[in-house]
């Protein structure tokens, strides 16, 4: 039936990506339509000033499971969840545009959920992990950063940030319905926007007892004019506090 849940919804924010969209989104949608399952891939356009909603709409017309979602720029964690509670999908993944960690690595995170876990986390530092092109210090901001994570929220996992992972489409809902950094109230914002959602959602899914897998992916870095290093990194630990701040008071259970 053309109107049947699909098995998996793949959620993809793009902010300012019509150059990207392009060379990117064909290689999922190859993945998926080899595999035996349904699917439906989100694009979800976070207000972007150039031709991504244009590059989108050409997407669609060659892949009918393809659609677009538009929304007012608010950042990348505000479009990824209203990218997932669009979703129908019985499992939902997210990936970021530019494909650093591969889409055919999505099986390993699938076999997870298959063994009973409710999320699987791709990581950059669990055993057997591989980084490709990566800057030193883009690396030890990274691991500063998964300290400073750790310990002020007890969250567990070596990496948080990468941007691929998937979930039960039951937790997905019930954990981006819980989101308190970036609802339905994030306020419009101008230039690009990198958030501490990942640490949001993990300690959301800890302190809801959901299952977590961290699992070992390859990883490309990409360079992008939508990372500010110093700007990001200032409002990613205020995102950890506010993320302690919240499950502090219970807003999580």
């Amino acid at each position: 039936m053309a109107d049947a849940r699909p098995f998996l919804s793949v959620i993809i924010p793009a902010y300012n990506e019509a150059q990207r969209l392009p060379r990117t989104v064909p290689d999922v949608v190859r993945y998926l339509s080899a595999q035996h399952y349904s699917y439906e891939v989100i694009i979800v356009d976070d207000g972007s000033t150039d031709a991504t909603a244009d590059a989108a709409r050409k997407l669609e017309e060659d892949c009918p499971s393809l659609r677009l979602l538009q929304v007012t720029h608010r950042g990348k964690a505000y479009a990824v969840r209203k990218g997932v509670l669009a979703a129908t999908g019985e499992r939902v993944l997210f990936t970021d545009a530019d494909l650093s960690a591969p889409i055919g690595q999505a099986d390993r995170l699938m076999r997870c959920l298959d063994e009973d876990y409710d999320i699987a986390i791709g990581s950059r530092e669990a055993p057997g992990a591989r980084r490709y092109r990566e800057p030193i210090h883009r690396h030890v901001m990274g691991r500063v950063f998964n300290l400073a994570v750790r310990t002020i929220t007890g969250v567990p996992y070596d990496d948080t940030q990468c941007g691929f992972k998937i979930f039960s489409g039951d937790a997905a809902r019930d954990i981006f319905r819980h989101l308190r950094l970036y609802g339905e109230d994030a306020p419009a914002v101008t230039g690009p926007m990198v958030t501490g959602l990942d640490v949001e959602v993990l300690q959301i899914a800890r302190r809801r007892g959901y299952r977590v897998a961290e699992i070992p992916v390859q990883w490309h870095y990409s360079p992008s004019t939508n990372v500010r290093p110093a700007l990001d990194t200032y409002r990613m630990l205020k995102d950890v506090l506010r993320t302690r701040y919240y499950d502090l008071r219970g807003c999580y259970d």
